[in-house]
């Protein structure tokens, strides 16, 4: 993986993934692509707990790279299907993490780049951040990152914005719900740190098990099935090894074992 343009960083129980090309803003090719593939499947077989992309310099992420583009553009349709399906690689590589990811934002965050904050579990952005779904300008579409777009806006807003690409401001981003929190330049890494040892204080198992209760109940009807599915959830997690350890430390008033896992201490 290039030691350049990302960088993965595991100290204690966060994983910091970096994207590290300010000088582009930190566009991403195929080799980015795949450098930020490697680094989440890294992070998420780590021992870490919680993963943090982040990005150096004024920008989050312009998007695709114009060198990168204009290869694309060269190749034929076999090859930028390949291409593409990388990309979708990189959105499940975040999106089904082994461990919560909390995007952090700055600056400008445009075209694919709202793919990145939009697979994580949660994102932050600074009170100056610019968004934009830029690629119909080019006459493309933001086809790969669209489901997970799609998840995080809702398909009547996410159809505007395709369509116009207009710039949303960081309030307009909260509000559409592409971000959960937007906050001054300078609590940014605070916020994060806040974020961080949230997560720390929840059972590892159960976070990632989330992902799956709000998939299925947003998708599914309020049935029979779903109520069924439900109840098989919680009691299976009631029965399982993190589920007794927890209630247990409830009832006897100690830390569970994952917190104090996590600050490195002894059970």
């Amino acid at each position: 993986m290039s030691e350049t343009a990302v960088e993965l960083e595991i100290e204690g129980p966060v994983a910091r993934i970096t994207l590290n090309r300010p000088a582009k803003h930190n566009a991403f090719d195929d080799q980015v692509i795949g450098d930020l593939t490697a680094a989440f499947t890294q992070a998420g077989d780590s021992t870490a707990r919680v993963i943090v992309l982040a990005a150096k310099g004024r920008n989050f992420s312009a998007g695709a790279d114009l060198g990168w583009m204009r290869r694309m553009a060269d190749m034929n349709w076999d090859d930028n299907r390949a291409d593409a399906l990388r990309l979708a690689a990189l959105m499940q590589a975040i999106d089904q993490a082994g461990k919560p990811v909390i995007a952090r934002v700055q600056g400008a965050a445009f075209g694919g780049a709202l793919g990145l904050i939009c697979a994580a579990d949660i994102a932050v952005a600074s009170d100056t951040s610019r968004f934009c779904l830029s690629e119909a300008r080019l006459g493309i579409l933001p086809a790969v990152i669209g489901p997970y777009v799609v998840r995080a806006m809702g398909a009547r807003q996410a159809q505007r914005y395709m369509m116009t690409t207009e710039v949303m401001d960081a309030p307009r981003a909260i509000a559409l719900g592409v971000v959960h929190e937007v906050v001054p330049d300078e609590a940014l890494d605070s916020t994060v740190a806040t974020l961080v040892e949230a997560l720390l204080q929840g059972a590892p198992a159960a976070q990632l098990r989330v992902r799956e209760l709000v998939a299925r109940t947003a998708q599914s009807p309020l049935d029979n099935t779903l109520t069924d599915w439900t109840a098989e959830l919680i009691a299976g997690l009631r029965t399982a090894d993190e589920g007794r350890e927890g209630l247990d430390a409830f009832l006897n008033k100690r830390a569970p074992a994952w917190q104090a896992d996590s600050h490195g201490e002894t059970s």
